[in-house]
Order: C-alpha cells, then structure tokens, then sequence
C-alpha cells in the first residue's frame, strides 16, 4: 500500500576507489549480480535486471545517489513540482540507468542526492542464488535530522513509523509503504552509513558470515534484533568504507495512520536482545560515505 508521491526505494549509487573489490564483493559476499556496465559504471541488481546497486570507478569513494520510485508518471511531476517550489536544484533530467520509464535528480538537504524514477514492470520475485531477495532501505546520519524528516514527511510524503529518543533527539524510521522503513535517519555526520537488501530467513544470516569468513572477512555486527522495525540483522564493511545490511523478518504496518511508536532514550530500540553498551561495536556509526554531489 503507498499513498504519496514514492511508493518504493530506488537504488544506490557509491562511487569508489577500487570498482573490482566492491563488485567481488557485492556478488561474491552479498550475492548481487551484474546485470551492466557502462563507461565507469557497473550496475548490480538481487534479481532480474532492474539494477538496485551501482558503483562508479573514482578515485575517491563517496556516495554519488540515492534512489526513490514514484508509483506514476503524474506522480513523478508531482515529485519535480515541489522540488522546485522548495528552490532546491535540479541536476539532470536523464535516468542514471536503462530500464527506467522517465527520472530526475535533485540536490536536497546537506547535498544528498536524490533520484525519482518510474520504472516498468516488476522483476521475478526470488533470487536464484544465495543472494538477497531485494534492496529495501537505507539508514543515513544528517547533521540536522529534524531538518531531513521535515523534508521527507513534507515533500515528498514519508511516515514516521517510529521515533527514536525524547522528541526524536535520536533519529526517526519512515516508511512510504506497508514496509517499517525505506529510511532510517540517525543525526550524526551527514554521512550514509548504510544499504539494506532482504533475505529470506535467520539462516541466510548466519550464511553470510561463513561466506565472509571464507574470504577472510568477518561481520561487523550480528546476530541482531532491532526494536525499532523488529528484524533481524546483520551487518560488515565494504570496501568503500560504507556498511551493508542483510536483514529479515521486517515489521508490515497495514495502518495507515498508526501512531509513530515511541522509543526512549535507551538502547532497546536497536537490539532488543542486549542493552549492554558493548553489544553495539565500538565505532560502528563512524563508518559511512560523505555525500559527493553539486550544483
């Protein structure tokens, strides 16, 4: 169910300074697949050929774009109509990939990038591999995140689904369909600190840190239960620098005007099974790509 002008998330677009590790990485450790390549561009996707990842070749790495889906094309113009009565900068008219009906990039709060897309068709519904099932949020850390949830609540009609310490002094979860979060924002440095995909069950949770151990790897965090959109998760660190989730069993909100739930300042939000203060790694918020678009 979506009822605003985005009723889905996009993909993610991170520019880094090693294309071939983050591409070995992402099919042999995440379990994406190359669906294309184009000038400095590899594009990878969980299932068919609807990109939902792209690296771009740099020589420094950073976060290039984000991507968000309006549900039609009135939708769309909906979107660019009210980007430009908030005088924020439009930064191409083009889409960023093929496969994709009509999109514009926009310049928004802190200088994160934003692309709206309408896209045909959907892709099959499970992976073929051992692979995630699809790409479904990101969590990202403005430096004014009452400033950004106004944004995305007012502009471009996200929900809050939860908020995170007294006030939100904490961060917020929105939501744009029935999924407890497309968005996760926590304040901090004006960084994304990281894309989430969705597997199948507990087990693939479990998988990923064999297949990261067989590659002389670890995880950065896991097995985790989230209060906040209750799924389980895990986490490691990509070769950018910027963190990857896989998660499952995410909360559904078929309500749409359920109150947001309230979280205190305590620690529950984000592991219901331990509240000790090492049970979070030390520096994990400190990882993240800085966001590299202009005008």
């Amino acid at each position: 169910m979506a009822w605003g002008v985005i009723s889905d998330m996009g993909s993610v677009t991170i520019r880094t300074s090693d294309i071939e590790t983050s591409v070995r990485d992402a099919v042999g450790i995440l379990g994406l697949t190359e669906v294309g390549r184009d000038g400095r561009s590899v594009h990878l996707a969980a299932v068919g050929d609807r990109a939902e990842l792209t690296y771009v070749a740099a020589e420094e790495d950073g976060l290039e774009r984000l991507g968000l889906v309006a549900p039609t094309l009135d939708g769309l113009h909906e979107v660019r109509r009210r980007i430009e009565h908030e005088g924020l900068p439009v930064l191409s008219t083009t889409p960023s990939q093929p496969g994709i009906e009509d999109a514009f990039t926009f310049l928004g709060p802190e200088g994160f990038a934003f692309e709206v897309v309408v896209r045909p068709g959907t892709g099959p519904a499970q992976p073929v591999g051992f692979g995630p099932k699809r790409y479904g949020h990101f969590n990202f850390h403005p430096q004014d995140h009452r400033r950004m949830v106004a944004f995305l609540t007012e502009v471009l009609d996200f929900r809050v689904s939860d908020v995170i310490g007294t006030g939100g002094s904490i961060g917020y979860f929105l939501r744009c369909s029935t999924e407890h979060h497309g968005i996760a924002l926590v304040g901090g440095r004006g960084t994304l600190h990281h894309h989430a995909w969705e597997t199948q069950s507990f087990v693939d949770l479990a998988k990923l840190g064999d297949r990261l151990h067989a590659h002389g790897r670890e995880l950065l965090w896991a097995p985790v239960r989230h209060g906040a959109g209750q799924n389980l998760a895990a986490y490691y660190l990509e070769h950018s620098g910027n963190v990857v989730e896989l998660y499952t069993d995410m909360e559904h909100i078929y309500d749409d005007d359920r109150p947001p739930v309230e979280w205190p300042d305590g620690k529950v939000w984000w592991n219901e099974w331990s509240t000790q203060s090492g049970f979070l790694p030390e520096g994990f918020r400190d990882h993240g790509l800085a966001p590299v678009a202009k005008h």
